[in-house]
């Protein structure tokens, strides 16, 4: 039976990760469509993508301190 802490305790990760994954692709496809070269798709990347970064940083430390 699927309870709804359930849901929230393995739901939520796979949902942000499939978040992170889309905006990774829209970010990839941004740079494509305005053909922005190696060091534009860097600058995209890195600006863009700093938060989704630490997000995933903040999740693998808490997952580290909580064992």
């Amino acid at each position: 039976m699927l309870t709804d802490e359930m849901l929230t305790e393995y739901g939520l990760p796979i949902g942000l990760i499939v978040l992170m994954a889309y905006m990774a692709f829209i970010v990839w496809r941004l740079g494509k469509d305005s053909n922005a070269g190696r060091f534009g798709m860097f600058v995209l990347f890195l600006g863009l993508m700093v938060g989704v970064l630490g997000f995933s940083i903040k999740f693998i430390i808490k997952l580290f301190l909580s064992e």
